[in-house]
């Protein structure tokens, strides 16, 4: 499978301990990646890194608070020093703090919502592109989400900082094409995962979330993480500025 061969390239997933995260890191090293497991749990990235050692490949975990300048910068150094540099870099860390209208939030929920789902995407990228450029070849993904594109009574703040990521993607890829750096969003559905627990907790919205999605089922993270590699791989290597939606078609489906 020359087209999804990711041997001698080394990729760092944040908030890798878990659901799409956990998933993503474990098909990169499947498809060849050494991998960076970062996430704020250390204890679950130390988990997904036997995973994958068990797979016979190398990873590394490292804690890693996302919403934290210094240790954003302690992870890219961490990287460096002990695989040289990033090849591949999956924004996956995210938070879902708040609940409700957007304009009743607090300005504490706000800035979480911001911090780490969106501005440390921003800083993560900052500090990585700049390595990808000069060497000139990349790719970057920044798991953005379907709530990004649609209206959510409930979900509004998540939206807006969602809905920023993919333009956050569309601009950088822009901005690195030309050294040859790829930069594209993936917008999932609702993937069953602990982080949508929320919802898929209740019985009533996820009977009626799956019968508006035309397959019929909530997400899985691997239906995630098989795009994460394609992104990062030869086979994604006209892709770019792009945001792929996996939702099973509900956004394409005409609510009957």
């Amino acid at each position: 499978m020359r087209l999804f061969d990711l041997s001698n390239r080394t990729a760092l997933v944040t908030g890798a301990g878990r659901g799409i995260g956990r998933a993503s890191a474990i098909a990169l090293a499947e498809a060849g990646a050494a991998v960076i497991v970062s996430d704020i749990d250390l204890d679950a990235a130390q988990a997904v890194v036997a995973s994958i050692e068990a797979l016979g490949m190398r990873a590394l975990a490292v804690r890693c608070d996302v919403a934290s300048d210094d240790d954003l910068a302690a992870l890219v150094r961490t990287v460096d020093n002990h695989f040289g540099h990033i090849d591949v870099l999956v924004c996956n860390a995210g938070v879902q703090p708040y609940t409700g209208p957007i304009g009743e939030a607090s300005d504490a929920e706000f800035q979480r919502t911001m911090d780490v789902n969106l501005k440390s995407a921003w800083r993560l990228t900052s500090l990585v592109a700049p390595g990808m450029v000069e060497r000139r070849d990349g790719s970057i993904i920044i798991i953005s989400s379907v709530a990004g594109i649609r209206g959510n009574k409930a979900l509004g703040l998540y939206s807006l900082s969602k809905a920023a990521n993919a333009a956050l993607a569309r601009n950088l890829a822009v901005e690195h094409g030309p050294a040859n750096v790829r930069v594209n969003a993936i917008s999932p559905g609702v993937i069953d995962t602990e982080f949508a627990r929320p919802l898929t907790d209740n019985a009533e919205y996820t009977a009626r979330r799956v019968a508006l999605t035309p397959l019929r089922r909530l997400g899985i993270p691997d239906d995630v993480a098989g795009a994460v590699v394609y992104l990062a791989s030869a086979a994604g290597s006209f892709v770019s500025g792009h945001n792929l939606v996996i939702d099973g078609g509900t956004l394409v489906g005409d609510g009957s």
